[in-house]
């Protein structure tokens, strides 16, 4: 079984350069998350990032409000943030037992933030023009876990409604339309 950090680690270096390839021009544009705009999914990323981040350390996260993180030198941040949630799931015993307030397995729990990191990727890339390939490994790994958390992630409105995909659709596009992702979506002509 691959270390979570080893899976966590591709997946950061597939999403740096999406996310360096931002211009703050687009930060208002849509994304394939309807509910977020590319500032506001940028924000969430780094939540999502900094709070899985504790998770692997056994605390509390807060998911409360998000704060607005795309100032000064964000990019840069973004790379040190994921860097550090690399290294906080390669610490000894961050994959055992439960994790804070969630209750669910740290293997789980990793497994998540991986999804996000990698479909959050997807998302910021294809909102602002950008090629994506998601790192196979994770898109393997995440994609049984995801499916399996998936009826909850729909109640707790995670996760929207799966979208029908045509036969021979990649397991990166399964993971998408798990999520409620159309694996087709492109942003609207102006």
């Amino acid at each position: 079984m691959q270390k979570m950090s080893e899976l966590l680690a591709a997946a950061r270096a597939q999403a740096l350069p999406v996310v360096a390839g931002i211009d703050d021009g687009q930060l208002g544009d849509p994304t394939p998350c309807s509910e977020y705009e590319v500032r506001a999914l940028v924000n969430h990323l780094f939540q999502v990032v900094v709070n899985f981040k504790a998770l692997a350390a056994k605390r509390p996260a807060d998911f409360g409000e998000t704060p607005d993180v795309v100032t000064g030198d964000w990019r840069g941040a973004f790379a040190r943030e994921t860097a550090e949630l690399v290294t906080a799931w390669g610490a000894p015993g961050a994959e055992d037992g439960v994790t804070g307030g969630m209750k669910l397995p740290a293997r789980t729990v990793g497994l998540m933030v991986l999804g996000d990191l990698t479909v959050h990727a997807w998302d910021l890339a294809r909102a602002t023009g950008q090629d994506f390939v998601p790192d196979p490994a994770a898109v393997d790994v995440a994609g049984p876990a995801l499916a399996e958390l998936a009826p909850q992630a729909r109640e707790g409105k995670v996760f929207g409604e799966p979208v029908p995909l045509p036969a021979g659709a990649s397991p990166f596009e399964q993971l998408l339309a798990l999520t409620g992702r159309d694996p087709g979506w492109r942003p609207p002509r102006a």
